[in-house]
């Protein structure tokens, strides 16, 4: 059954859990923090740093209940997927978007650009000093028990996502 990321867990303070009701034909209402944002930054240099205190500002400020190390990560996530968009893509892409999606108990940030080479993650080769970006954004959400993936868009590029859940897998 699919439940659109929210489950039983407790709701944030001051919920009544009014969302439940039965008289409610439009099923449960999104609790305040849930939704999905998006925004284009050019391919430069300049968007890793500026799309990284992006996303950290939105989810502070709808009061996503991560912790500090869950953050971290999905911001080192955020800047290692604009950081390949920039570096590989602008050719094709000169434009990126970046979007965070957030449910009850999960978070998604994903970067969508025009190129459409697919990568994939590379394994440690010390021989080499880059290359590893897509290996550490799937280990940070293999580790928190979340998934990362590339697909296809429509118009032909790509879009690399990382999935996280609220809670940390090892603590289950």
């Amino acid at each position: 059954m699919d439940d659109d990321g929210r489950g039983s867990g407790p709701r944030p303070d001051g919920d009544t859990g009014a969302q439940d009701d039965p008289a409610d034909e439009d099923g449960p209402r999104p609790l305040p923090y849930e939704g999905v944002w998006r925004f284009t930054a050019p391919a430069v240099d300049a968007s890793v740093p500026e799309a990284r205190h992006a996303v950290r500002d939105l989810l502070y400020r709808q009061g996503v209940p991560l912790s500090d190390d869950l953050v971290q990560g999905l911001l080192l996530i955020v800047s290692e997927l604009v950081t390949n968009a920039v570096r590989h893509a602008a050719v094709l892409s000169p434009m990126l978007g970046v979007e965070v999606a957030v449910g009850a108990e999960w978070v998604r940030v994903s970067v969508e650009d025009e190129h459409p080479y697919r990568p994939t993650a590379l394994e440690t080769d010390h021989g080499r000093t880059g290359g590893r970006g897509l290996l550490l954004v799937r280990e940070i959400a293999r580790e928190a028990g979340g998934t990362c993936d590339v697909h296809h868009t429509a118009s032909g590029g790509k879009v690399i996502w990382a999935g996280l859940p609220f809670k940390d897998a090892r603590i289950r």
